[in-house]
């Protein structure tokens, strides 16, 4: 589709206008972005949404491995995924926060659920489901903002004497995984008097205790054949107090087996461990009327509940709060569920997908589950070490944040790093990664470590490498098989081997790229080492499967992502197969393995030319379809301008590999793509596969046909929209300095997820929270230029915006921080700050457009210029931890 540059410049345009700072809660662009600190004066970062776009924000809250609950955009909780599974729209009965006030110059007292009111419809066979108690007085309107993993909400309601607003967070710190780990959601509420008079407030967290929950049963009340023996405590313990929600009825290693926590500071607190019993509607009634009267509970002790019931229990803290007056109340909600169970399906062969496996509903342990004994010590751990994790996740916030980069890149690259803290990645005992490719409503997605999905995802890389290698170590010592194929999915309990199906040709070549990334950011030799001897085998196997005749071009059956085999050759599987190569060559020269290394060199040298020989048509790659073969009739894309043709160099890009193939060729490649697949409606596009964009939404079809030539059934997802892919294409623009049509896609993306029409913090591809959307932490290695090899050394920054000064957050593996320069013609300014981890440096790469320059510096160095870069080479190598920073001018 051709794209006039009026509406090529509409994604930069957004990203410009939603840079902008609303004036007023009320005012605000329900879906626009903000950028800046937050301040009396000035909004928290982030997205913000307020009216209809409230509707499907759904904000992920919980740790890495540990499962979440939803905050939703009214202010309420929904999508309890803490029981080892999905759970899509589930909810806990009467599971709510309530305000109390008195005084203050009201007739009498009043309460409010600390909620929006809810939106239309208020259909139902019985009327609205009451079971969150929406029957109660809310909120009239809400403004919810969010930047992960921080989520703020201003509650909007004229009438009442006070100002409420909500703060909500986990704890996200990069390179830190064990505090980012933690199995809690933090909720901060703020009660401001703006009344005459002093007011009686009390907030109250009322929860129904959830142990023994399968976790996908729709629940509506505190009735179920799982529930029995449920035991609510109050506890306390060197000044907190709270609500400690269990049961005995099961051992403690069954999934059923667990804990809830709700804790506060303790003070003046009240609390009921049980809602007094009735018939009909009588529990809630006597609730209601209790907490309005009295304004608090009664603090009674009580015992474990009956078979196949559990019980409701409220939590409250009590203020007096004078005119002009705000008091923060903090309740940190906790959770373990420390037994899990292979519940989900696995492939028998390539078309057995049944439930016929070894090791069925096994029990499984999460690794939080063993670091703590209940949901009582995270709980604690948090409210005691509060102000250090909310420092350290606000410092990771307010770096990308306070980049100079366009709004809707940073949303993109903040909002789906929540995908590590759902059901998507599991994490066992001892560190082992299991990855789902997405979540289904009551079950994880393409079970598990998927190799050509993970293919795309970047974030888990830079964020937490400990973990990404946990997957490169089962890919290669355990997933590959005699042979150097390698299973493409990961079999729970693992075997050695892996499964029985075909390997993936990109995800096998991929999984050699992911090594060498894996190496460049911190791995270390040792590590290298280890896996160097299963890294060759993988290589060699496509001399046996795909490119039996050595000439650097595959052109076997290549089973690839989209979940069909393509034949003969391509430029997909050829530029991943060309970046297995190099990679796996200077892993080998590094080394000393001089044998391997000029082998793959040459075959890679063989393969770059034929590659592009064989299939440039003089706008793009296509397919040479091996019509010999009896499946080659259907499910290729032969003539197509496909979106991701180019995969093998993006990845390049992103972990150095140089080019593939001839530079011009990639760049009129990617200007097609762009052209010929970015779809500015799709009011007239027909569809028969699944549905990801559609009326006046925009977005980059997965392949186009623009010189004909369509086959009657192309591979088999052809026409649809996937987000992972579009940041890849975008990012990969990006790298090649076309940076409108790179944010075109992006802000296309995201203004799909605005709120109203999608959650903006679940990109759905086959299934919710789909990993291939972590692609999107591409755009800002991208944007920023950014490159490291931690074996060198060497630390590299190539700003494709024009903003001076130019700041951006990185994270090499071994470090975080952010990266800020200033330039002129003949001068630049530059500063390397350090937030977290160490970092290693003896050359520093910068754009400079000076002949010649010399280097003013913190630490004595010595400067070259060449090409339009300046290599700052240091005397001696440098190590900065924390809080250090490094300062040089070039002049």
């Amino acid at each position: 589709m051709k794209i006039s540059r009026r509406k090529l410049l509409m994604g930069t345009a957004a990203g410009a206008a939603a840079a902008q700072t609303a004036t007023s809660a009320q005012s605000v662009k329900p879906g626009t972005t903000i950028s800046g600190r937050r301040a009396s004066s000035q909004p928290m970062p982030g997205r913000r949404f307020t009216k209809e776009s409230l509707r499907e924000i759904a904000f992920p809250l919980g740790g890495i491995g540990t499962g979440t609950v939803s905050l939703c955009g009214r202010g309420d909780f929904r999508d309890w995924e803490i029981f080892n599974r999905p759970n899509k729209g589930g909810v806990l009965p009467f599971t709510f926060v309530a305000l109390h006030l008195s005084g203050g110059g009201l007739a009498k007292p009043l309460i409010r659920v600390v909620e929006r009111q809810p939106h239309p419809p208020f259909t139902g066979s019985d009327g609205v489901a009451r079971e969150t108690g929406l029957g109660l007085p809310r909120f009239r309107e809400a403004v919810f903002t969010g930047s992960y993993p921080f989520a703020h909400i201003d509650f909007v309601d004229s009438k009442l004497p006070v100002e409420v607003s909500l703060d909500a967070f986990n704890p996200m710190i990069p390179l830190e995984t064990a505090d980012s780990s933690l199995p809690v959601a933090v909720l901060t509420y703020t009660v401001r008097n703006r009344s005459t008079s002093a007011l009686n407030a009390a907030l109250a967290f009322s929860i129904m205790n959830p142990v023994g929950y399968d976790g996908v049963t729709r629940l509506s009340s505190r009735y179920a054949p799982s529930f029995g023996a449920n035991l609510n405590e109050f506890r306390t313990e060197n000044g907190l107090c709270g609500l400690h929600l269990s049961s005995t009825k099961y051992p403690p290693d069954s999934p059923h087996y667990g804990s809830l926590a709700v804790v506060t500071e303790a003070g003046n607190n009240s609390y009921r461990l049980r809602w007094e019993h009735g018939e009909w509607w009588d529990e809630f009634q006597k609730w209601w009327d209790e907490f309005l009267a009295r304004g608090r509970f009664p603090n009674a002790t009580t015992g474990p509940s009956d078979d196949k019931t559990s019980e409701y229990a409220s939590l409250a803290s009590h203020a007096v709060i004078k005119p002009g007056e705000t008091r923060n109340i903090t309740f940190v909600l906790a959770w373990h569920f420390p037994n899990t169970e292979n519940y989900w399906r696995e492939p028998v062969n390539a078309t057995d997908w049944s439930d016929k496996k070894e090791g069925r509903n096994q029990p499984l342990k999460n690794e939080y589950g063993g670091k703590w004994s209940s949901a009582w010590e995270p709980a604690v751990h948090t409210l005691r070490e509060l102000g250090s994790l909310r420092t350290r996740s606000q410092k990771y916030r307010d770096t990308l944040y306070a980049s100079t980069l366009p709004a809707p890149l940073i949303d993109a690259v903040s909002s789906q790093a929540s995908i590590l803290r759902t059901n998507t990645v599991m994490v066992l005992d001892g560190k082992l990664v299991l990855a789902f490719e997405g979540c289904n409503d009551h079950a994880g997605c393409c079970p598990m470590n998927c190799t050509h999905v993970y293919n795309y995802e970047q974030a888990l890389a830079h964020l937490y490498p400990d973990l990404e290698r946990s997957m490169r170590e089962t890919d290669f010592l355990m997933n590959l098989r005699p042979d150097g194929s390698m299973s493409f999915r990961t079999p729970v309990p693992l075997r050695a081997g892996g499964n029985k199906v075909h390997p993936a040709a990109d995800g096998q070549m991929g999984c050699v790229m992911k090594v060498y990334r894996e190496w460049m950011r911190g791995a270390g030799d040792e590590w290298l080492r280890k896996l160097w001897p299963s890294v060759k085998r993988a290589v060699e196997y496509a001399w046996v499967k795909w490119d039996a005749d050595r000439d650097g071009v595959m052109e076997g059956e290549q089973h690839n992502t989209y979940d069909i085999e393509f034949y003969g050759p391509n430029s997909m599987m050829g530029t991943l197969y060309l970046g297995a190569l190099t990679a796996a060559a200077r892993m080998a020269e590094h080394l000393g393995d001089q044998a391997a290394a000029q082998s793959y060199s040459a075959l890679f040298e063989k393969g770059r030319s034929s590659l592009d020989q064989l299939l440039w048509n003089g706008d793009y790659y296509v397919q040479k379809v091996d019509e010999s073969q009896p499946k080659a009739s259907h499910y290729q894309y032969g003539e197509g301008c496909l979106s991701d043709q180019l995969l093998g160099q993006w990845f390049a890009e992103v972990v150095g590999l140089g080019k593939l193939l001839p530079h011009d060729h990639l760049r009129a490649t990617l200007a097609s793509i762009f052209r010929y697949n970015f779809n500015t409606d799709f009011d007239d596009f027909a569809n028969a596969q699944r549905i990801y964009a559609i009326n006046d939404e925009r977005g980059l079809l997965l392949c186009s046909w623009p010189k004909g030539k369509r086959p009657a059934l192309p591979f088999v997802y052809s026409d649809e929209v996937w987000t992972g892919i579009e940041y890849q294409v975008a990012a990969h623009l990006i790298y090649e300095g076309m940076v409108k049509e790179g944010l075109a896609i992006v802000d296309a993306a995201r203004a799909r997820y605005d709120g109203e029409r999608r959650n903006p913090w679940n990109e759905i591809e086959c299934g919710h929270h789909y990993a291939r959307a972590m692609s999107s932490w591409s755009l800002l290695t991208a944007i920023s230029g950014f490159g490291y090899s931690a074996p060198e050394r060497d630390l590299r920054f190539q700003p494709r915006v024009p903003a001076n000064p130019f700041r951006s957050l990185y994270s090499t593996g071994t470090a975080w921080g952010s990266y800020t320069q200033q330039s002129t013609r003949q001068a630049l300014d530059a500063e390397l700050a350090v937030e977290g981890g160490t970092l290693e440096l003896a050359t520093i790469r910068l754009p400079f457009a000076g002949a010649r320059a010399k280097v003013h510096a913190s630490v004595p160095a010595s400067v070259e210029i060449a090409a339009g870069e300046a290599t700052v080479r240091l005397t001696a190598p440098a190590k900065l931890g924390p809080g250090e920073k490094l300062k040089l001018t070039l002049s």
